[in-house]
């Protein structure tokens, strides 16, 4: 993966110094001293869960038993492993989540309870320019999941020969599988499909009551951009905007032909009119909210006249959670980002739509 688009993923202009600062390997995790992915809190494989065979965008995987050492190395699938229960061997860093690498704020208990059958955090790989093939070959997995990502063919042939490998969804664009997609692709793959329905059914709830909560939501426009190249708007198939739309709320009509691609894309300048909406989520870090509110093109539209922007930075939970976008961060983001949507949805310009 290029740098650009991981910059863009983790929705940072600064992100290439969180790389450098978390570049350095986790000597202490190597397959020599890791345990197998723990389970324990999750109950254990469910009965007539093997075999199973999982469609993608490469073809089918096709798992007899359950994986003992599992390695993520897609960008957030750690996440949707701990749901069930179990700690991957490896797993991917995409950015800096509270001083962690790969564990977010919303999944420490999850963690926590995951480890109680083995004491082990995973050993960290990174995605940039490439993935770490003798890094995830040294953790000796019997599964590789690989679902949030954009991997080539190539990629997916080295990948399986190192173990069987799950990886995106045929059915949507690459970087854009939903997050119950997702999340239901790994349960079967981990013999857990039922309580990974559990998961995601919980976490649907959390959708319907937040609807339930702010009808204020309903009907009303909304875009997610960063200040990338100009500024960079993500498309329908990116999973952040998809959540607005499950939120009850609607995306600009011509969002995608604008931008030249259902992921996302730059506008022209001639186009900033789609920015216009009834409320907007930028992904900044620190002067980057500056240089958004001095282009004058979007300083004169009235979703920021009338204070309908919202601002997540690094540290605020809603930065990470938002671009996580999983099936263990979903109650944690809904419960700090609609606040602040239903603020910037209030009609009046002086509330604040800040972090409370």
């Amino acid at each position: 993966m290029s740098l650009s688009r991981r910059r863009l993923l983790a929705s940072a202009a600064g992100l290439s110094a969180v790389i450098a600062g978390l570049s350095a390997c986790n000597a202490s995790a190597g397959p020599e001293n890791a345990a197998p992915s723990g389970s324990a809190a999750a109950g254990g494989v469910e009965p007539g869960a093997y075999p199973v065979t999982i469609k993608h965008k490469f073809g089918e995987t096709t798992l007899t038993e359950e994986p003992k050492r599992v390695v993520t190395a897609g960008l957030k699938e750690q996440d949707d492993c701990l749901a069930v229960g179990v700690v991957p061997v490896a797993a991917t860093t995409w950015f800096d989540l509270d001083g962690d690498p790969l564990i977010g704020r919303w999944a420490k208990e999850a963690l926590g309870s995951a480890q109680t059958s083995a004491d082990q955090t995973p050993t960290k790989l990174t995605y940039v320019d490439r993935l770490e093939f003798e890094k995830i070959a040294a953790a000796a997995p019997d599964l590789i999941v690989v679902i949030y990502s954009a991997i080539k063919q190539a990629d997916y042939d080295k990948l399986s020969k190192i173990a069987p490998t799950i990886a995106q969804s045929a059915d949507h664009d690459d970087w854009g599988v939903p997050w119950d997609v997702q999340a239901t692709m790994v349960g079967r793959a981990l013999g857990r499909p039922a309580l990974m329905a559990e998961k995601v059914a919980a976490a649907k709830k959390s959708i319907a009551d937040t609807v339930a909560a702010h009808p204020e939501f309903a009907g009303k426009s909304g875009v997610v951009a960063t200040p990338w190249e100009g500024v960079f708007v993500y498309g329908v198939q990116d999973p952040r905007p998809r959540l607005l739309t499950e939120l009850g709320m609607t995306l600009p009509p011509d969002l995608d032909k604008a931008t030249g691609s259902a992921w996302g894309g730059n506008l022209s300048a001639e186009r900033v009119d789609l920015l216009d909406v009834d409320a907007m989520i930028w992904f900044v870090e620190g002067e980057n909210k500056s240089e958004v509110v001095k282009n004058k093109a979007y300083a004169s539209l009235a979703v920021h006249k009338e204070g309908r922007d919202i601002f997540t930075n690094p540290g605020d939970g809603v930065y990470e959670a938002f671009s996580f976008l999983t099936v263990l961060s979903m109650g944690y983001l809904l419960a700090n980002l609609a606040p602040r949507l239903s603020t910037a949805l209030d009609g009046d310009p002086g509330t604040s739509t800040d972090p409370a």
